[in-house]
């Protein structure tokens, strides 16, 4: 198997675990304030992080203020900025409407990736993306009326998108090249030092916190977190800022699927068409990827 393969691979679980904070982020809504949700989640996050880099000898790099300026922006961005809105999001909107905006993030992070890092993705890439967006759209097509639906929650939901698309790309910028779980381990700490202060004037000791939240955060910590970040970084070393971009179209399938299993909501027949587009996107882009390589 080519390093390709294997960064497509910790891209495809990456993203899986990233749709499974619309479900998370549901039930941290209604039981704890946005930004004392994202501080918990950096401070048992934390530790889990330096905890690895002891035990596998792992060192912070020497980094320029360039470097720590970029890392601060990507953590204030997609660590806290992602979180806090999209957990203020899913307090007004449902999780499959939820579902539907995520489905944006390769088309926004592709956007990015071209704009920001000067990439010109071949044609077949572009295609893909299309595709992906297309199963997207099919995904947005809702023929009931049911659901809980806000129009400023889902756009809390898209600021948030926007936000994930930085931090997933931004650490391409970076001068000096910076291990995944250096990097994680970075982002968690400058996360968790960005969101505590606000999470103080949320005055969290006066708020109704219940068990449920409490839970859904210790997952968001251990799984999207830990997990997540390490196997994105890892992912994303091995492709291109662009491909990488299109294995964002998961999240939403992510979303979708576990918003049935775990909230008990209705799928459309233009909802599992959606699906396919995606996975079907995916697909031809790792054989693409594969001709291209000669495999």
């Amino acid at each position: 198997m080519s390093d390709r393969f294997l960064g497509y691979a910790y891209l495809a679980l990456a993203m899986i675990v990233v749709g499974s904070t619309v479900v998370a982020s549901k039930v941290i809504g209604s039981g704890l304030p946005a930004f004392t949700a994202t501080s918990l989640r950096f401070a048992i996050a934390l530790p889990c992080f330096l905890l690895l880099m002891h035990v596998t000898g792992a060192r912070l790099p020497r980094l320029g203020k360039r470097d720590w300026g970029l890392l601060v922006l990507q953590a204030g961005a997609g660590s806290v900025g992602y979180t806090t809105l999209l957990i203020s999001g899913m307090h007004l909107t449902s999780a499959a409407d939820a579902g539907v905006i995520i489905g944006t993030l390769p088309i926004v992070s592709a956007a990015i990736a071209i704009v920001l890092l000067d990439e010109r993705p071949q044609a077949s890439l572009l295609l893909a993306v299309l595709l992906a967006g297309a199963g997207v759209l099919s995904i947005a097509i809702r023929k009931d009326g049911n659901g809980q639906h806000s129009l400023l929650g889902n756009a809390l939901i898209f600021a948030a998108i926007v936000c994930e698309g930085l931090f997933i790309l931004l650490n391409k910028r970076l001068k000096t090249a910076i291990p995944p779980l250096a990097l994680s381990t970075i982002m968690t700490g400058l996360g968790l030092a960005l969101s505590i202060i606000p999470a103080l004037f949320e005055m969290p000791w006066q708020s109704h916190v219940t068990s449920n939240a409490v839970w859904a955060v210790v997952y968001y910590a251990m799984v999207p977190t830990v997990a997540g970040f390490l196997l994105w970084y890892a992912g994303a070393a091995k492709v291109s800022g662009s491909e990488a971009a299109l294995f964002t179209a998961l999240a939403p399938v992510s979303a979708v699927v576990l918003a049935i299993m775990v909230l008990g909501e209705a799928v459309s027949s233009s909802q599992i068409t959606g699906i396919a587009c995606v996975l079907l996107a995916i697909v031809g882009m790792a054989l693409l990827g594969s001709r291209e390589d000669g495999v």
